[in-house]
């Protein structure tokens, strides 16, 4: 049953885009149907070089994802969507914790996950990574489920997001992970809100608890956050809005211990800005303050900074990165309509001066097909040399149904 399952994730969505062509829109079918299924099936290839050595390790991904959902009438609606992922090459042949590690990532109290192959260098894995259902009725939206509550505002680093933090050199997640939540929000305006979640907990060390009330006031967006959040009170904040023609946000966070844990007051905040000039150039810079982190060596088999789409580093927004300050930086360009090309880059004042590279090309095929080339360098400075310690490229094709 296995491989039929396999097979039926592979096929299915070619099939699905096949068919597009001979949809008639204008049908009365299509006129009444309360249901979508969307989503991409990807090709995902991995080359990580080792600087010490000629060696060279491939990993290889086929990720489909399956997004359907099913609004029965305007107030309720129902959303499932699956990742279904195949895994082989040199990195699953050298991990023998592969599986484990790949199902264990990204999911959240209840185990929405399955393992359906893990033989020699391959590893099949399926797992919802939303699952809700949802009620809107004038001012009052309520969502139970696994979902995302996205409170974060700032465009690499988010000390609000304390429900389902995420790393940004995972790029290859554009929907980011989920939780086991409910999500209640009242709308008092057009642009304010008041927000309650919870998230599905084990034990009161799991608890993730919290309200926020977002407002306008001078054209800026504001809003304020209370709640606790793995042992800690939170207590955090943002704003958007602009200076002149360029976006300015800026987010923060205290930690604040409730019990003996040892731990003591930590404080996370961002700065960002950015600005597109008349020619599409877009650029952006960001600061960020993380009180756990170090200014110190960074001990690297800690720092969840695993180049690629499947580290499943554990990461909070009580600690957004290994170093205790670092320094953004982005420029994208629209070469034609068809061809963009993007460089970040992350430097941090530490005595490591670490600065982490990742330059980006992409192609429009066609409009439903993409293919990308990204890479990752991290280096170190060591004792007075800098030295790459990681260097990865990434070759993705997508084709979206």
């Amino acid at each position: 049953m296995k491989y039929i399952y396999i097979v039926i994730l592979l096929v299915l969505p070619w099939g699905l885009y096949a068919q597009e062509d001979s949809i008639d829109v204008d049908s009365e079918e299509e006129k009444i149907k309360n249901w979508s299924l969307t989503g991409y099936v990807k090709d995902f290839r991995t080359v990580l070089f080792n600087p010490n050595s000629d060696n060279i390790i491939l990993d290889n991904l086929v990720h489909n994802r399956l997004n359907f959902e099913w609004y029965p009438n305007e107030k309720w609606t129902f959303k499932a969507e699956m990742r279904n992922r195949i895994f082989y090459g040199n990195l699953v042949q050298l991990d023998t914790a592969y599986a484990d590690r790949v199902s264990n990532a990204n999911n959240d109290v209840l185990d929405m996950s399955a393992v359906l192959l893990d033989r020699n260098a391959m590893v099949v894995h399926s797992m919802f990574d939303r699952l809700s259902v949802n009620y809107s009725n004038g001012a009052w939206n309520v969502r139970l489920g696994r979902q995302r509550i996205n409170w974060g505002i700032n465009l690499l680093w988010n000390p609000n997001d304390i429900f389902n933090s995420y790393s940004f050199t995972d790029f290859d997640y554009e929907e980011r992970p989920g939780s086991d939540a409910l999500l209640v929000q009242y709308y008092t305006g057009v642009a304010s809100s008041v927000e309650i979640a919870i998230k599905a907990f084990t034990k009161k060390e799991e608890i993730v608890a919290a309200g926020l009330w977002k407002f306008n006031k001078g054209n800026y967006d504001f809003q304020l956050l209370s709640g606790v959040a793995y042992e800690d009170v939170v207590i955090g904040g943002g704003w958007a809005g602009n200076i002149k023609n360029a976006g300015f946000k800026g987010e923060f966070s205290t930690f604040i211990p409730y019990s003996d844990n040892g731990d003591s007051v930590s404080f996370t905040g961002t700065l960002g800005i950015d600005y597109s000039f008349p020619n599409s150039t877009f650029v952006a810079a960001g600061l960020l303050f993380n009180t756990n982190g170090t200014t110190g060596q960074l001990d690297l088999t800690q720092s969840g900074l695993t180049a690629g789409s499947n580290s499943g580093s554990s990461l909070t927004a009580k600690n957004l990165y290994p170093y205790q300050y670092a320094m953004f930086g982005q420029v994208s360009y629209p070469f034609t309509p068809i061809f963009s090309g993007a460089i970040s880059v992350v430097y941090s004042p530490s005595e490591d001066q670490a600065v982490f590279v990742n330059p980006t090309f992409t192609a429009s095929v066609t409009q439903n097909l993409d293919f990308d080339v990204v890479a990752q360098l991290f280096a170190l400075n060591y004792q007075g040399d800098y030295q790459l310690l990681s260097k990865s490229l990434f070759l993705r094709l997508k084709r979206s149904f």
